[in-house]
C-alpha cells in the first residue's frame, strides 16, 4: 500500500478508506460453496481470487506471466474479497477480534521460490486494516495451478465478537 500511517481509534472499514480502498461486494462463488461460513466466534472464508468487478485482475504463473509485484497486488485483492465475504457474515468488521490465520496460494512458475513475499500483499493489509488485532497465523504455499488461472489465492480465519 502507500505506506500511510491509520489512525488506532477509526473503524477497519474507515482505514480502508484513509487507504483510499473500498470493501468490494462479496465476489460470487466458481463452484459448489459460500463465500464464508460462521461457526461459533469464528469465520471461515472460502479461498479467494483476485476478483474486481466480478473479473480476475491478473491471470497466470507467478515468476513467469505475473510478475511479484503484481501478485502482490492480487493479495491484497483477494484479501480485500475476503473482508468483503467476513463483512457479510458480521455485519461490520469492527466485530473482528482477531484475524487467527490466512492461507495463501500462489500459482508458481518452476524455480519461483518467493510465495511469502506474494502472500506479504495479503498479511500487511490485513495489519494496516485491523493493527494489533490483525496479527495472524500463516502459511504461503506454492501451487501449480488455480482456479480459473488466478495467480493468488487467499483464505482467511477471523475470530469474531
Amino acid at each position: 500500500m502507500n505506506g500511510e500511517t491509520t489512525s488506532s481509534a477509526a473503524s477497519p472499514e474507515q482505514r480502508l478508506e484513509e487507504l483510499g480502498l473500498t470493501l468490494p461486494s462479496v465476489a460470487a462463488p466458481v463452484a459448489a460453496y459460500v463465500p464464508a461460513v460462521r461457526t461459533g466466534p469464528y469465520v471461515y472464508t472460502a479461498g479467494q481470487l483476485p476478483l474486481r468487478d466480478g473479473e480476475l485482475v491478473r491471470t497466470g504463473k507467478v515468476g513467469a506471466e505475473v510478475s511479484p509485484e503484481e501478485a502482490y497486488e492480487c493479495a491484497q485483492q483477494c484479501l480485500l474479497n475476503a473482508l468483503a465475504a467476513v463483512h457479510a457474515q458480521v455485519g461490520d468488521l469492527s466485530a473482528v477480534a482477531r484475524v487467527v490465520k490466512i492461507v495463501g496460494f500462489v500459482a508458481s512458475a518452476p524455480g519461483f521460490t518467493a510465495q511469502p513475499q506474494v502472500i506479504n500483499g495479503a498479511s500487511e493489509l490485513v495489519g494496516q486494516v485491523f493493527g494489533a488485532a490483525g496479527q495472524h497465523a500463516r502459511s504461503a504455499v506454492g501451487v501449480a495451478v488455480l482456479p480459473l488461472d488466478a495467480p493468488v489465492e487467499i483464505e482467511l480465519i477471523a475470530e469474531v465478537r
